[in-house]
C-alpha cells in the first residue's frame, strides 16, 4: 500500500458465498487512539444530526487501536482515493476529474442523479465536521469516495487546529476542503447551480445544530484528557471547538462568522489544489 507505514491489506474468505470478504488494514507505527476518537465524534456529530432531520451521510468506518502504535482499520468497500480517481483521470486537477469518475460509474442518469445528492449531503456533513473537529492534513490521499458518490475523510492524525507543516510553513490555509472539483459535482456539472445554494444551506444549519450541543462535544474531549493522545493532552487544546464554534457570540454572530469561513474556502481552493498536485507529484 502507499502509505510511509506500510500497513497489511488483510483479506479473509467469507463462508456466505453471497457476502463479500472481509478486508482489514493493519497498521503499525501509527497511534490509531486519535483516529478512533475522532470516528467516534462524528458517530456523536452523525446522530445528533439526524435527530433533527439531518442524514449528512457521514462514514465513521471501523478502527480499533489493539497496541501501542498498532491496530485494525476496516476496508470501506467500492471506494477510492481522490488521488487515485484523479490519476485514473489523467487530468487529474480539472475540476471534471471527480464528476467524470462518477459518471462512469453512475451510466444511467437516475443513478448519476442519486450520485451527486449523495456527494452533495456528505460533502456538507464533513466540511463542517472537519472545520469543528479541526481535522488538518487533507491532501487527495485522506480524501475518498464511494462509487455511490458518497465523500468521506480518512486518517485524522491531525485534529484540534494542529495543522501539517513543511518546513514551518502552514500549507492548509482553508478552514475546510470546498475545492472547484467539489463544486462541480454539487451544480451537476453547471447543469443545476441551485444545489450548491442548498448545499451551503445545509452546511450553515448542520452547524448550528453542532453547536447547539457545544457542551456535549467539550464534555466527550474533556474526559479524554488523560488518554495521553498527543494532540490532547491540555484543556487549552478544547479551546479550538470552542473558537469556531464561537460560544462567546450570539447565534447571528455565529453564523455571520462561519459564512465567512465557507467563503474563503470556497474562494481559496485554488491553494488546495496546488497542495493536491504537489503531493501527487511526490506520491
Amino acid at each position: 500500500m502507499d502509505s510511509k507505514k506500510k500497513p497489511f491489506w488483510l483479506e479473509w474468505t467469507n463462508d456466505d458465498e453471497k457476502g463479500q470478504n472481509i478486508q482489514l488494514i493493519y497498521k503499525c507505527g501509527d497511534d490509531l487512539r486519535q483516529d478512533m476518537l475522532t470516528l467516534q465524534i462524528l458517530e456523536v456529530m452523525d446522530t445528533i444530526w439526524q435527530s433533527e432531520g439531518y442524514d449528512l451521510r457521514l462514514n465513521p468506518y471501523g478502527c480499533v487501536a489493539t497496541g501501542c502504535e498498532e491496530g485494525m482499520i476496516e476496508v470501506v468497500q467500492k471506494s477510492l482515493t481522490l488521488a487515485g480517481i484523479q490519476k485514473w483521470r489523467k487530468l487529474g486537477l480539472d475540476k471534471r476529474s471527480l464528476y467524470d469518475w462518477l459518471k462512469h460509474k453512475n451510466p444511467t442518469e437516475h443513478s448519476l442523479q442519486r450520485a451527486v445528492e449523495e456527494f452533495k449531503l456528505s460533502c456538507a456533513g464533513y466540511a463542517v465536521a472537519t472545520y469543528i473537529l479541526g481535522v488538518g492534513d487533507r491532501h487527495n490521499d485522506n480524501i475518498m469516495m464511494k462509487e455511490t458518490g458518497q465523500l468521506f475523510h480518512i486518517d485524522f492524525g491531525h485534529f484540534l487546529g494542529n495543522k501539517k507543516t513543511k518546513f514551518n510553513i502552514n500549507r492548509e490555509r482553508v478552514p475546510f476542503i470546498l475545492t472547484s472539483h467539489f463544486e462541480y459535482i454539487i451544480k451537476d456539472g453547471e447543469k443545476k447551480p441551485q444545489n450548491f445554494t442548498h448545499f451551503k444551506e445545509i452546511c450553515e444549519r448542520a452547524y448550528l445544530i453542532i453547536r447547539s450541543r457545544a457542551h456535549l462535544l467539550i464534555q466527550l474531549f474533556m474526559m479524554m484528557l488523560s488518554s495521553g493522545i498527543p494532540q490532547l493532552n491540555n484543556v487549552s487544546d478544547i479551546d479550538y471547538i470552542k473558537e469556531v464554534l464561537a460560544l462567546n457570540s450570539t447565534q447571528e454572530e455565529a453564523l455571520e462568522k462561519f459564512r465567512k469561513k465557507f467563503k474563503e474556502a470556497q474562494e481559496s481552493s485554488w491553494s488546495t489544489t496546488v497542495n493536491w498536485w504537489f503531493h501527487m507529484r511526490v506520491h
